[in-house]
């Protein structure tokens, strides 16, 4: 069964088919803003922007009017001469067939970037027309963006969707009460439900939080389905390379795409260009690895030199990580088998515990407005997986695949650094120190820093 998170904190039961996102409450607070403005969603391909604007406009608006640039040549050329309020809405009610009432109505842009001058549009919108709700999306907007010459400041919203998160597997799982006591702190109660949590962990780490796998697990249970629709999506993306990327840099976006399962392999997992091709330098892949960062298929994470706020201030720009966006999708890139999740916690290991790290990861990007990096020491004998700035704290991140009680860097770090708190997330049950705090992985995706 899936469950919707309604005003009162309860769970009420929905369609089997759909998935619960947790950002449909980000919509509503939009939808109820009254500084609300037209909202660009942001997001790599496939992670469930299109379903997500179709599900809250059927859940909160009286109609939806859908409007998807990519299979309009017509509309495509709609804001090419003017954005005169009125002709543009009519052109969009005789596309869709429906009435667009600004009270009642979703406006949805899909694929807004395939409309020249689609995106500043929406600064006209906001400017004449504020009445009306618009959510506008698409599957490279965060190239777009980028090279947009006249995008419109401060007349948008933005939100950025991810994969599902662990919480967001539980409940489509049907899960409710584990995700619920997830949320209690009630380790006690939690720690005795430590084996059914951990099952389902071992399954998020193979299905990952791609809806259509997600979805695909849910129904059939088939973990070979599960890995054919991974691979399929890989090869969606590889193809999208080829279509969507300068011709120039696809054959160096491929090999640095394909490198990374290698790189998360290492003991020391910076990213290293020689691993990508013999004597490969910076220089000539920059480009190829700005494309996957704006189209957000990698998360760059830099190293700094030193935790203190602003952490940006202390990156260094030559030592960084990369990770992929979803912890199922390097799993196939690794192409872990099913048999895997029957050998004990052996798939929290596998790439010296990159999957790990990458679903650490995952839910730190899903916090808003938090910084993420690594540290390491100058004489690179002490590292710590994760550092973030939130909330106006330093907060170092040391995560462990295995229940290993040691966390020598991590204590390094507290002792040079003096943090006023520490993280751990291990296989270990919580545990709570004068300095040092132990989140088991199970629980880390629902722990409030």
């Amino acid at each position: 069964m899936i469950y919707e998170k309604t005003c009162d904190n309860l769970y009420i039961c929905i369609n089997f088919t759909c998935m619960e996102r947790f950002a449909l409450a980000e919509l509503k607070k939009w939808k109820r803003s009254k500084r609300r403005k037209p909202l660009i969603i942001q997001g790599a391909r496939q992670v469930g922007k299109t379903w997500l604007m179709k599900e809250f406009g059927k859940r909160e608006y009286k109609q939806v009017a859908y409007i998807n640039f990519e299979s309009s040549i017509f509309l495509k050329s709609l804001f090419r001469d003017d954005f005169d309020i009125n002709r543009l809405i009519t052109a969009l009610q005789i596309e869709t067939g429906i009435t667009i009432k600004a009270d009642s109505t979703l406006l949805i842009l899909d694929e807004i970037q395939e409309a020249e001058r689609g995106i500043t549009s929406l600064k006209y919108f906001y400017e004449n027309a504020p009445e009306y709700h618009i959510i506008a999306a698409g599957s490279f907007l965060g190239i777009t963006l980028h090279q947009q010459t006249s995008f419109p400041v401060g007349k948008v919203d933005f939100l950025t969707l991810y994969p599902m998160s662990f919480g967001e597997f539980l409940l489509a799982s049907g899960q409710k009460s584990l995700f619920e006591l997830l949320q209690s702190n009630d380790w006690p109660m939690i720690t005795g439900f430590k084996s059914k949590l951990m099952d389902h962990l071992r399954h998020y780490y193979f299905v990952g939080g791609m809806p259509e796998a997600v979805n695909s697990f849910i129904n059939e249970n088939d973990f070979d389905l599960v890995r054919t629709i991974q691979k399929n999506i890989l090869s969606a993306y590889e193809h999208d390379f080829s279509k969507h990327a300068p011709q120039e840099i696809v054959p160096r976006i491929k090999m640095l795409w394909q490198s990374i399962p290698s790189q998360l392999s290492k003991e020391n997992k910076k990213f290293i260009y020689g691993m990508v091709k013999q004597g490969g330098r910076a220089k000539e892949f920059e480009l190829a690895l700005t494309w996957l960062t704006d189209c957000g298929l990698v998360h760059k994470i830099h190293r700094i030199s030193k935790p203190s706020i602003p952490l940006i201030s202390y990156l260094d720009l030559t030592a960084f990580k990369l990770f992929v966006l979803d912890v199922g999708l390097l799993s196939a890139m690794g192409d872990l088998t099913k048999q895997t999740l029957l050998m004990g916690n052996s798939i929290f290991n596998e790439f010296k515990g990159a999957l790990t790290e990458q679903y650490v990861l995952q839910h730190l990007k899903s916090l808003k407005d938090v910084q993420i990096f690594y540290w390491s020491s100058d004489t690179a004998t002490a590292e710590v997986d994760f550092v973030i700035q939130w909330n106006g704290k330093i907060i170092p991140i040391e995560v462990k695949a295995e229940e290993n009680l040691q966390a020598k860097s991590l204590k390094s770090f507290h002792q040079k650094f003096s943090p006023p708190i520490s993280i751990r997330t291990s296989m270990a049950d919580y545990r709570k120190e004068s300095w040092l705090t132990n989140v088991p992985l199970y629980a880390f995706d629902s722990f409030s820093f």
